[in-house]
């Protein structure tokens, strides 16, 4: 029988913000031991930091800016192919719990059965919703809103595991189980998890010499409680005999800059944006304890659980199907990832004024590449950023303008335009993806809504 697929990520988490990356003192036991027994990617990369085109990415195989997606709160398009899609004709029984945040601007919507759950069958999601402990949903085919019980997560969980235990027996599935934390308001968590962290001491990163601890205890708090989470999936597939043959992948959709460079929230080209913890067991295939310094970016993630599967890749896919070097031994894997910022927006501060993109007078549209070692981008102007990562994990020393660095730039410089060749991305001004979407923008540059006749959101 084909393996099952069991996708699991939560909202807002990077990479350094788990216990086994060992950066930060945050607790997570299930995840390290998770780590042991399963490969993990160190340079996972979200290309396009935000909600909405994360996930029409990640079930898509396709960039933001090929599926118009290039802020938030704009629907998917229905005549796109999803693994979801995909697996359904393979012979896969299809579900999606929790988040789904692309349906476009009303995050109160009911999602339809049919072409808007873009393939997935079992249905238990609201588009959006932050409230945690009062969250709203819609279970099966009726619009009637149901609250979850307690913690979303936590009853999220719980159903995921009700539906491994009813699943048909001999029937393939494909899960994914979509978390809303760690993201504001990050306070929002049974308090046996904030009791484990004294914000006090919690320490400064070094490039964050103030760091919003009060923030960052509920995130913390919030992380831990989500592995607790993880500890319950681990424990229901080992009792039902599903851990041998579920391709289990644990990732999230973007992480939280937390005041590191003085800025907040996601949408930045630094580390602490753009990087996302990834792990993933497959026994058959997959090694444990092995770790996999290639980067790969979300369009890369259906693909490649594809390729692990033995499903074939639909020619709509722009990512790359990475299980030859995951699996196969195969040594000569991708060495860059494209990263874009085509609408950057207002993000609000819910401890202040809102944190206003244009960094120092630039405009910041920005495109760039993420390698095992570097990070270079550019704006819509010019130059701007290049770190060499492994002698500056923090990205504290932009050597950009070093003479000895041109070489390097010329090199990836190329390497990001053949990026955006591939996908014919024209590096525009953000006004021209508004226009050329058809999106109606508030005074934040944030959707509101779509002109319809023209941006056809039923595909």
């Amino acid at each position: 029988m084909k393996p099952n697929i069991l996708f699991v990520f939560a909202d807002q988490l990077r990479a350094s913000s788990v216990g086994y990356a060992g950066e930060e003192p945050v607790r997570t036991p299930h995840l390290d031991r998770l780590v042991r027994e399963s490969a993990v990617f160190t340079t996972a990369v979200s290309p396009m930091p935000v909600c909405t085109p994360y996930r029409g990415a990640l079930i898509t195989g396709r960039t933001p800016l090929s599926l118009g997606l290039v802020l938030n709160d704009i629907p998917l398009r229905t005549d796109e192919t999803s693994i979801a899609h995909v697996l359904k004709a393979a012979g896969y029984a299809t579900a999606y719990i929790g988040k789904w945040h692309l349906n476009g601007p009303d995050r109160r919507a009911w999602v339809p059965p049919g072409a808007l759950r873009q393939g997935f069958d079992y249905w238990a999601a609201a588009n959006f919703d932050h409230n945690y402990d009062r969250s709203v949903y819609f279970a099966g085919d009726s619009p009637e809103p149901v609250v979850w019980d307690g913690f979303d997560a936590e009853a999220q969980t719980g159903l995921a595991i009700h539906y491994l235990c009813g699943r048909k027996r001999g029937k393939p599935f494909c899960l994914f189980l979509s978390w809303g934390p760690p993201h504001h308001p990050y306070r929002t968590v049974p308090k046996r998890f904030l009791d484990m962290y004294d914000p006090g001491e919690i320490p400064a990163r070094p490039n964050c010499p103030h760091p919003p601890r009060e923030d960052l205890w509920g995130y913390y708090a919030q992380t831990t409680f989500l592995d607790e989470q993880m500890g319950r999936l681990l424990a229901a597939l080992s009792e039902l005999g599903l851990d041998e043959n579920t391709i289990l992948a644990f990732s999230s959709d973007h992480g939280d800059m937390h005041g590191s460079h003085g800025v907040y929230k996601k949408q930045w080209p630094w580390d602490e944006s753009i990087r996302v913890p990834f792990i993933l067991r497959y026994p058959p295939r997959v090694r444990g304890g092995s770790t996999m310094p290639f980067p790969i970016s979300v369009i890369d993630v259906m693909p490649t659980l594809l390729g692990l599967a033995g499903v074939a890749v639909p020619g709509s896919v722009e990512g790359v199907d990475l299980s030859p070097w995951i699996a196969d031994g195969r040594a000569d894997p991708p060495s860059s990832v494209l990263l874009m910022n085509p609408c950057p927006f207002s993000i609000g501060d819910p401890r202040g004024p809102d944190q206003v993109p244009d960094y120092r007078g630039m405009r910041m549209e920005y495109r760039g590449v993420r390698t095992a070692r570097y990070t270079y981008v550019r704006t819509i102007d010019r130059p701007w950023l290049l770190y060499d990562n492994q002698e500056d994990p923090y990205q504290m020393r932009n050597v950009m303008d070093d003479a000895g660095y041109r070489s390097l730039v010329a090199e990836l410089e190329g390497e990001m335009r053949g990026h955006m060749e591939r996908i014919g991305d024209e590096f525009l001004p953000k006004e021209s993806y508004y226009r050329k979407f058809n999106l109606r923008i508030d005074h934040r540059g944030k959707v509101r809504g779509i002109i319809e006749n023209s941006y056809d959101r039923l595909g």
